[in-house]
């Protein structure tokens, strides 16, 4: 079984920063795709910033300038960067990583930006 875990959420100010990271372990063959995604209240969950496998990196529009994706593939963990965080990037953030046999979700971690 594959299990990811999330940790880095937490309230901040408008204009201050977080790093999300995700640590995935279990049996990992042949990673598809790695990133983030993230769901508002009342909203339809949306990539924030991913990685795929031919080595194309891809930024939500709203995001871009100010979130960076990393990763460290010895460790199979993804970071997030986040810097100048705006009220508008409140949601619950969720890691997600595809494999040739599935998808997985991590259990999402909050991220509440304000004053």
């Amino acid at each position: 079984q594959v299990q990811l875990v999330e940790s880095g959420g937490g309230l901040v100010q408008p204009g201050g920063s977080l790093r999300l990271s995700c640590a995935a372990s279990g049996s990992i063959v042949g990673i598809y795709a790695m990133g983030w995604y993230r769901q508002a209240p009342g909203k339809q969950r949306e990539l924030v910033a991913g990685f795929t496998s031919d080595g194309i990196t891809n930024y939500a529009h709203s995001v871009k300038g100010r979130f960076t994706i990393s990763r460290d593939n010895a460790k199979n963990t993804v970071y997030l960067q986040m810097n100048s965080l705006k009220p508008e990037d409140t949601a619950v953030y969720y890691c997600n990583l595809v494999l040739p046999s599935k998808g997985y979700w991590g259990q999402g971690t909050q991220v509440t930006v304000s004053s």
